[in-house]
């Protein structure tokens, strides 16, 4: 029996580099960076993580470059990217105050990864604004865009 091996591409938002240290996430976040440095999908890393991350202690600003993974995209944000969150913002669905998420979640419906991992459970993995993510998605002609946790992309079971 053949099967078909999709190889996917996840977004990687802060919130999933930080939760490596942090007690409540370490756990399932550890597990799916090890899955990352086994090749089972590809990481996508923004420059606005990157920014985002140059708050964080060292040793979780180094992770990208240390884990190992063995397959890691970064990205830029683009004028499209910011006019789609921009769109969030003026539709509703997040606050200025929280633009960089906006531009989290631009990013990956622009690229149409097959995931966006996150912890935040306030503007990114919530049922309702995702629901309203992709509504503003469909208005504007992008893909509908899959948020989940790192425990809910991992491959293996655990």
């Amino acid at each position: 029996m053949n099967f078909i091996v999709l190889y996917m591409k996840f977004y990687v938002d802060t919130s999933v580099w930080g939760g490596y240290e942090d007690v409540e996430f370490s756990e399932w976040t550890k597990l799916f960076f090890k899955e990352a440095e086994q090749g089972k999908f590809s990481v996508i890393l923004s420059d606005v993580t990157l920014k985002e991350l140059s708050f964080a202690p060292e040793k979780i600003r180094m992770l990208p470059y240390e884990l190992g993974i063995k397959s890691i995209e970064t990205i830029e944000l683009s004028d499209e990217h910011i006019a789609l969150a921009n769109k969030y913002v003026q539709e509703g669905a997040l606050t200025e105050k929280f633009h960089s998420d906006a531009q989290h979640i631009a990013m990956a419906t622009i690229l149409k990864v097959d995931m966006l991992v996150s912890w935040n459970f306030r503007h990114m993995v919530n049922f309702f604004r995702i629901r309203q993510y992709n509504s503003i998605n469909l208005k504007y002609g992008y893909s509908i865009i899959d948020i989940r946790t790192p425990k809910e992309a991992l491959y293996g079971e655990y």
